[in-house]
Order: structure tokens, then C-alpha cells, then sequence
């Protein structure tokens, strides 16, 4: 890969990133408006569904469009990528229609293992969203394959736009129209399948402008028999890619048929445990904004790694590889032990009460295992690395299917937290169990885990302080714009404890530094304060 290519991937990965990064705003902001308007009951009838759509949409985002990508660049030449997609675009499109035909005709089977026959309705509106895969992801993989990353970001974002503006109006119109929370809440994933339309028009506008129409999948043959080793790849890159990149939509969907039902079976009513089942998925947002910063950093490396390795720069990779598990491990522990401390604060701030808190701290925890997976991971397939990850995602998929009834039947919706966590941890240890010492290295390397450990130990020192100061002068926090405002004073102090502990003990190099975001504004910031200090 040459120097003006290379350059061309970074600025993609950064295009494609800050659309990530909206888009996942996005994704987390609505649901505290649309929680706050129809209530948890309807909180819940909306996010027992929505894993449904999610993993259409990670097919539609990631999974597929990063394998595509990767089966077009590997041709040079325009009428080998143009056969390629064609043996490629019958596997991708009958994937779509079975994934389509299969929700849509058992989705009453679907909502009655869910312990909800009303859902029905939501989850056959939803499944339209399977038909739209094929051409999206194709339009996405083409393009990234092309290293052409503009088109999958801005029709990333309108997407997210239009499904955002379907499911607030969907809200509102339940308080002014006295629409049911069932109504509500297909009137909401009904947005899914507005907002994929309009990405795709978005994708074919691009396709005509910049190719001329040439890949019209509409004259694509849609009954060529692909082989047997383009489907396992499909099957073991593609389902990869998927998996990991929506593994808590995974998760997700196992609470969905487990953690309503176990609330029930074990004493609840069928009201109090969709109740107790939409406060235990406000935790849903946290995590993805939490999740933010693993985005940003995994686009900041991918690039790097794939360069080190295609050079044959085997030290330098590994290197880059442990700074990577350095950041990733440092600063999404930090985002879920300074939630886990706030989360009071937070949860009476957006959602209004303090209901699940319990729950909801053990949830959190989930940001710091997901992101250090999703690094592992990273690394994984830049090395070309895909059956163990493979095994790594279904033992932990096993191990929260089977834990999730059992733990929340005895425990409630601290039990689902648990399975969740208990889940990433098994993926975790699988990664660290499997993969090289050297790169397992990094925690020990300049006493990094116990240079982190106190750095987390000052900043709950503080948090816990602040607490204390703040009920000895306010008193208990009565309302909600005092709790938000808490909150943000919170999440500052916390940050700023922390960079300073992170500063003062020297667990991040010059070099990792940095890679950091804002980075080098903070080190120059440091710099400045000292020498003030020092003149004074």
C-alpha cells in the first residue's frame, strides 16, 4: 500500500468514525426523550424489538460492507471487482429475504417466546429492515472497498436522522393522540425502514455521481450458485465482523426472550416485570455513549495495525497493538467506574426517578469488557485472525444465554446485569487465554495495571467526596435539573481527578499520549501549568 493510498484510508477511517460518532450519539440521545414520553412500560415494548432491528443494521453497517470492502480490494482490476460482486450478490441477497421471511412469518412465535403475543405487529414491521441489507450493504462495501468512506457516512447519519424523527414524533403523538404503547411502538420501528429507504437513496445518488449507475444491482443475477469457499468466508469473515460489532445487540436479544419471562415466572406481574424490564434497558444508552470512545480509538489504529503488518513490521505491530489495549483498557474503565459512581445522579437527571440503580451501576461495567474485546478483536482481524474470535463470541454468547433466567429469576434485573457481565467476561478470558503472551504483556509493562488501579482509586476518592460535600450543603437532590447538573459537575470532576492521577503517575508514555484525542492540548495544558508554578 503506497503513501497517497495509506493517506486515503486514514482520512476514510476518520470520515467514517465522525459519522460513528453522530450516528451513536444519536442512537443513544432519542432514547431518553422517548423513555421520558411514553413511560418504562412503553420503554420496554420499544427495546424488547429493537435488538431485531440492530442486528439487521449491523449487518447492513458493518459486517457486511467490511467483508464486501475487503473481497473488492483485493481485485485491481474494475472487471474482476465488477464479476466478484456479482458471485458475491445472490449470497448477500437471499441472506436478506430468509432473514426477512423468517421474522416476518414467525413473528407471532417470535412475541410469544418473548412472553408478549402483542409485540407481533413490531416485530413484522421490523423485519422489512432485512430487506434493505442487501443493497446497502453492497452500496457501503463497494464504496469502502474503493476507499471511498463520504457516501457510508452521510447516508449513516440520515439515516439515523430520519429513524430519530419517526420515533420522537411517534412519542409526542402518543401523549397528544392517546395512542397505546403497542401503537407507539410500531409507529416508532417503523423508522427503521423509513430511515434505510432513505439511506439507500442516499447510496444510489452517490453511486450515480460518482460511477455513472454501473453497479445497478438490479442487473445483477440473483440465482448464481456461489462456492463453497466464498460461502465460508461469507459466513466466518462476514459473521465475524457482525457479531463483534454487535455483541451486545446479541446480548440484548437474549434478555428479550429471558429476563420478562423469568421476572414473571418468578412472582411478578405481567405489568410490574415489563415495568422492571424498561428500567433495566435505560442502561442501553449509557453504554453506547461509553462505547463512543472505543470507536474513536479502534478507527485511530485499525489502519496502523493492517499498515505494520502488510509491511512485515512485526515489533513495531506489536507495539502499536499494546498501546492500543493500554488506551482502550484505560479510559473505558475509567467511563464505567466514574458512571457507576454518578449513576444515581444520572438515572434521577434522564429518566426521572432512581428506579434500578442497583442494576444499572452493574451494567455499566459492561462498557470497560466491551471495549477491551472489541480491541482484541480489532487486533485479531489484522492479523487475519477469524475462528477463534469466532469461538470467543459464542462461549460468551452461551454463557449469558444460559445464566440469564437463572440469575434474574433470583436476583431480578441485578441478575440480568450479571449474566451480561458474566458473558463478556467469558469472551475476555477467551481472548486473553488464546492469544500471545507478548500482547498480554501489556498490563504489566511499566506496573501499568497498578499505576491504573490508583489512578481509578483517586478518582472515586473524589467522586465520593464530592457526594459527601454535596448532600452536607444541598442536602438530598429533589429535582431533576439540580441531579443533571450534579451529574455534569460530576463527570468533570471525575475527568479531571483522573488525567491528573493518569499525569502525576505517568501511566501513558509521550507517544500515547499523543494518540489520544486532545491529547497534546492536554499535555501542553500540564506543561504550562507547571511552568507557572515554577516561576512562581
Amino acid at each position: 500500500m503506497d503513501h497517497k493510498e495509506m493517506r486515503r484510508v486514514m482520512q476514510g477511517a476518520f470520515v467514517l468514525t465522525l459519522a460513528s460518532f453522530v450516528a451513536k450519539v444519536l442512537s443513544a440521545l432519542y432514547r431518553i426523550p422517548l423513555q421520558n414520553l411514553v413511560g418504562d412500560e412503553g420503554f420496554y415494548v420499544y427495546q424488547q424489538v429493537y435488538p431485531i432491528y440492530g442486528i439487521a443494521m449491523t449487518l447492513a453497517l458493518s459486517g457486511l460492507p467490511q467483508f464486501i470492502s475487503k473481497y473488492v480490494a483485493e481485485r485491481k482490476d474494475p472487471l474482476k471487482r465488477k464479476e466478484a460482486l456479482q458471485n458475491l450478490y445472490p449470497l448477500v441477497f437471499w441472506t436478506g429475504v430468509l432473514l426477512w421471511l423468517f421474522t416476518f412469518l414467525f413473528s407471532k412465535l417470535i412475541a410469544q417466546l418473548m412472553g408478549d403475543g402483542q409485540l407481533r405487529p413490531l416485530i413484522q414491521v421490523v423485519s422489512f429492515t432485512f430487506l434493505l441489507m442487501p443493497g446497502l450493504s453492497f452500496y457501503r462495501g463497494n464504496f469502502q472497498g474503493r476507499f471511498l468512506m463520504e457516501p457510508t457516512a452521510v447516508s449513516q447519519v440520515v439515516e439515523q436522522f430520519v429513524r430519530v424523527a419517526i420515533i420522537v414524533f411517534s412519542a409526542i403523538a402518543f401523549k397528544q393522540l392517546g395512542w397505546t404503547v403497542y401503537e407507539t411502538g410500531t409507529a416508532a420501528m417503523s423508522g427503521a425502514v423509513f430511515g434505510g429507504a432513505c439511506a439507500y437513496g442516499v447510496l444510489h445518488y452517490y453511486e450515480g455521481k460518482i460511477h455513472g449507475g454501473a453497479l445497478s444491482f438490479r442487473r445483477f443475477p440473483i440465482f448464481r450458485l456461489p462456492t463453497q469457499h466464498l460461502i465460508r468466508r461469507f459466513l466466518v469473515e462476514g459473521g465475524l465482523v457482525s457479531i463483534y460489532s454487535g455483541l451486545l445487540i446479541f446480548f440484548q436479544l437474549i434478555d428479550s426472550f429471558f429476563v420478562k419471562n423469568a421476572l414473571q415466572i418468578h412472582g411478578l406481574t405481567e405489568f410490574n416485570s415489563k415495568i422492571a424490564k424498561g428500567v433495566y434497558d435505560r442502561g442501553q444508552p449509557l453504554v453506547q455513549l461509553g462505547l463512543v470512545i472505543a470507536t474513536a480509538l479502534s478507527a485511530t489504529f485499525l489502519p496502523a495495525l493492517t499498515r505494520y503488518l502488510a509491511q512485515r513490521e512485526h515489533d513495531q505491530f506489536l507495539k502499536t497493538a499494546k498501546i492500543y489495549l493500554r488506551l482502550t483498557t484505560a479510559l473505558a474503565l475509567a467511563a464505567s467506574v466514574g458512571l457507576a459512581v454518578l449513576l444515581p445522579y444520572i438515572n434521577y437527571a434522564l429518566f426521572k426517578d432512581y428506579a434500578g440503580n442497583a442494576a444499572l451501576v452493574l451494567f455499566v461495567f459492561s462498557i470497560a469488557l466491551t471495549a477491551v474485546i472489541q480491541a482484541y478483536q480489532s487486533i485479531a482481524q489484522s492479523r487475519n485472525s477469524f475462528r477463534p474470535s469466532l469461538k470467543g463470541a459464542g462461549w460468551g454468547l452461551l454463557a449469558k444465554g444460559l445464566t440469564t433466567s437463572f440469575l434474574t429469576g433470583s436476583l431480578g434485573t441485578v441478575g440480568a446485569s450479571l449474566s451480561t457481565l458474566l458473558g463478556l467476561s467469558v469472551t475476555l478470558w477467551y481472548f486473553v487465554h488464546t492469544g500471545p503472551e507478548a500482547l498480554n504483556s501489556f498490563w504489566k509493562e511499566r506496573q501499568f495495571g497498578k499505576k491504573l488501579v490508583q489512578c481509578l482509586g483517586w478518582m472515586i476518592a473524589a467522586l465520593f467526596m464530592y457526594y459527601g460535600v454535596q448532600s452536607l450543603i444541598f442536602g438530598p437532590v429533589a429535582h431533576r435539573s439540580t441531579a443533571f447538573f450534579a451529574s455534569l459537575a460530576g463527570v468533570g470532576l471525575g475527568a479531571t481527578v483522573f488525567i491528573y492521577a493518569v499525569i502525576r503517575t505517568k501511566l501513558f508514555t509521550l507517544r500515547e499520549w499523543l494518540m489520544l484525542p486532545f491529547g497534546k492540548k492536554i499535555l501542553r495544558l500540564n506543561k504550562n501549568q507547571n511552568k507557572n508554578k515554577s516561576e512562581k
